[in-house]
């Protein structure tokens, strides 16, 4: 029964792994609103120092697109902050308050003013500063003259949970011409990635394929292409879960083929006295598939108990890979996994129950007789 349990574990958690980071990622992707995002030609948001120049332009140009709802411009940097003889190094994102889809804020208020912020609970804790704080930030170092280019103090008005952030990273936000005047130079009018909203009703990859033929320096990503490249990306780990829940279902076949053909060979008197007084051949196999399902059933039930503690344990150590949002889930429990599972191995346990049952109902009743009796 222990052995059904873990088989019936392995098999949820690979029907959990083979679909949950999937829907995990998409789930992230739409938590904003936003379907679609724009990135330099070639590139995927963040995924190089390449930039979109004119960026005020864009956005104005996207706005006036028809089915747009919303535009959300971003420019990614970094700032290096000094507060109370504490100096980090925090990833910063310059944004337009109204209409930005990467962070929420859990306390205090939204940075309205250019001079304000906010900032994740590991850049505060990191920089013993709290809300209401004024603290000294930098954008750049010149190596040059040796120190810091874009200084200016920033305020910090609220504490942000940062959505698209790998755990633990350090993170700020501040209005987006603010850290472009910060960063200077090229960085003037300079977009990292902008995020469209479509008007509801509006067909999203009809969209998509109209701001790609229209603006031809950006590549524009949506939920649904971001997925199908999430899918080439992650078909190792399904293939994985292929090939471990397989292995998982054979085995508990075997087990439970294995235990109801010790009991059919335990209780072979039995089985053929009830032949002999005129029990149905159908209906012996059949009583004993029933054992077969009953405890494939039971160890099923403890099994996926199982598997949900296990899932959660390696979803902890997957969930740190590097460079992953803290929000990724490898392992997401959905009823119709625990369904699945709990299908394919009573199925299984019903299959395993057929062979031994009806070669032991089928044995010769009078030389089985006299053998039992010997």
């Amino acid at each position: 029964m222990l052995g059904v349990a873990v088989a019936a574990a392995m098999l949820l958690d690979m029907v959990m792994l083979s679909s949950g980071m999937r829907e995990s990622f998409g789930s992230l992707l739409v938590t904003t609103g936003y379907q679609i995002r724009l990135a330099p030609r070639g590139t995927l948001p963040f995924d190089t120092d390449a930039s979109i120049q004119a960026g005020t332009g864009l956005v104005d140009s996207l706005k006036a697109l028809p089915g747009v709802a919303a535009v959300s411009p971003v420019l990614g940097g970094q700032l290096h902050v000094t507060h109370a003889g504490h100096s980090v190094t925090a990833f910063a994102l310059g944004g337009i308050a109204a209409v930005q889809g990467d962070y929420d804020v859990v306390a205090g208020r939204q940075p309205a003013g250019p001079n304000e912020m906010v900032g994740s609970a590991d850049f505060l804790a990191a920089a013993g500063a709290r809300v209401g704080d004024t603290v000294m930030a930098a954008a750049g170092f010149d190596p040059e003259l040796r120190g810091t280019t874009g200084l200016r103090p920033l305020v910090i008005v609220g504490r942000a949970h940062f959505i698209y952030t790998p755990a633990g990273q350090r993170a700020v936000a501040l209005p987006l011409q603010t850290l472009q005047q910060m960063e200077g130079g090229s960085a003037w009018d300079r977009l990292s990635l902008a995020m469209v909203r479509a008007d509801s009703g509006a067909n999203v990859e009809a969209l998509r394929r109209e701001i790609e033929r229209r603006f031809t320096r950006v590549s524009a990503i949506s939920t649904e292409t971001a997925l199908q490249q999430v899918d080439q990306r992650l078909s190792y780990f399904r293939q994985l879960a292929l090939i471990l829940g397989v292995v998982s279902l054979v085995v508990g076949f075997l087990l439970v083929t294995t235990m109801v053909t010790v009991s059919v060979n335990e209780r072979l008197g039995e089985i053929i006295v009830m032949r002999a007084i005129g029990v149905a051949r159908a209906r012996v196999v059949l009583q004993i598939m029933l054992e077969g399902v009953a405890l494939m059933t039971i160890g099923t039930a403890a099994g996926l108990a199982l598997g949900l503690v296990t899932g959660r344990y390696l979803n902890g150590i997957l969930s740190g890979f590097p460079g992953l949002p803290a929000e990724i889930r490898f392992f997401v429990f959905a009823p119709r996994d625990a369904w699945t599972a709990l299908g394919l191995l009573v199925g299984a346990g019903l299959l395993a129950g057929i062979y031994p049952s009806w070669r032991g109902a089928s044995r010769p009743i009078a030389t089985t007789l006299r053998e039992e009796a010997i």
